[in-house]
């Protein structure tokens, strides 16, 4: 025998089965302000705390970069002048505006690094490159020393590299700015090998 299927319930109670199963809705809780939805004022911190960052490093890559041309100044006419040089040493006046690019570049690159948060190890080793890059102008030129310039320029390169990597983990980008840097000190360093060999 075919069993009969129990009869549906009519519309008024299937209105009544579903009193009761709705999803609670969320109540406001009462103390608790929902934040704003964000607008101009909420923007104009952050840019401004970006903008003050940029500054920041800008003037302490640039800070190094003044220090360091406190010793090469005074030895560039005499001692770096008497010096015996490889062909392929470039003129003095290159050095200025591809250094004022690279500063630049390094000052932008530790900018994004700081911006990304999170980035101890980064900021360390970016910091030990640049003490090491101002160094190397003073065990060079101020010392008048070819072999411990070299000394320092093998280190600044290690570090170079270092910071590379460690920006490559927090921005690309920043770690892509440091390649000019990392291909001038790899010629300065070939240079001064040649000089330390010859003189």
């Amino acid at each position: 025998m075919r069993r009969r299927s129990a009869p549906r319930p009519s519309a008024p109670l299937r209105g009544l089965a579903t009193v009761g199963t709705e999803e609670p809705r969320d109540e406001p809780t009462a103390g608790v302000v929902s934040a704003p939805p964000p607008g101009p004022a909420h923007l104009r911190v952050p840019a401004a705390r970006d903008v003050f960052g940029l500054i920041a490093f800008v003037v302490l890559c640039f800070g190094v970069a003044s220090l360091g041309g406190i010793a090469t100044r005074p030895a560039i006419p005499e001692w770096y002048a008497a010096l015996r040089k490889p062909s392929w040493t470039p003129p003095n006046w290159v050095f200025g505006p591809v250094w004022t690019i690279l500063y630049a570049l390094m000052a932008v690159a530790g900018w994004r690094v700081w911006r990304g948060g999170r980035a101890r190890p980064a900021a360390l080793v970016f910091f030990l490159q640049l003490a090491l890059n101002g160094a190397w102008s003073w065990l060079f030129f101020g010392l008048r020393r070819p072999d411990l310039g070299l000394l320092g320029i093998t280190l600044l390169w290690l570090a170079i590299v270092a910071t590379m990597i460690a920006f490559w983990r927090v921005s690309r980008k920043a770690s892509l700015l440091f390649v000019p840097y990392l291909a001038w000190v790899s010629f300065a360093a070939a240079l001064n090998f040649a000089i330390w060999r010859i003189n």
